[in-house]
């Protein structure tokens, strides 16, 4: 069982910045961040492979957020720049034992609590 706790939401004007973290009680391959407007699906927003490093963004993001980690701290990062209204969601960090990091989010075995951030234009 991996344990993962969010932090760094929050509430910003259209053009900030916010970075996210995430820490795992452990090691897992596959890490992402997801997101959830109100009324909307939850939808991928970008994920990284441990293993080999490689990330993916949707293309709503690319460009503006990058994800990062810092293995010897099992802590997954999401820096968010130049925000927009339409980036206000849940921000949920959640991980997956194995490879296959493109996996619906179904496939994501452990879950955050959430981070909200909201963007105001």
């Amino acid at each position: 069982q991996v344990q993962l706790v969010e932090s760094g939401g929050g509430s910003v004007q259209a053009g900030g910045s916010l970075r996210l973290s995430c820490v795992a009680s452990g090691y897992t391959y596959c890490m992402g961040w997801f997101r959830q407007a109100a009324g909307k699906e939850r939808e991928r927003v970008a994920h990284i492979n441990f293993g080999s490093g490689s990330t993916f963004y949707a293309d709503s993001v690319k460009g503006r957020f990058t994800i990062s980690r810092d293995n010897a701290k099992n802590t997954l990062y999401l820096q968010m720049n130049s925000l927009k209204p339409e980036d206000t969601a849940m921000y949920y960090c959640a991980a997956r034992p194995g490879a296959g990091c493109f996996t619906g989010a179904n496939g994501y075995t452990y879950w955050g609590q959430g981070t909200q951030v909201t963007v105001s234009s």
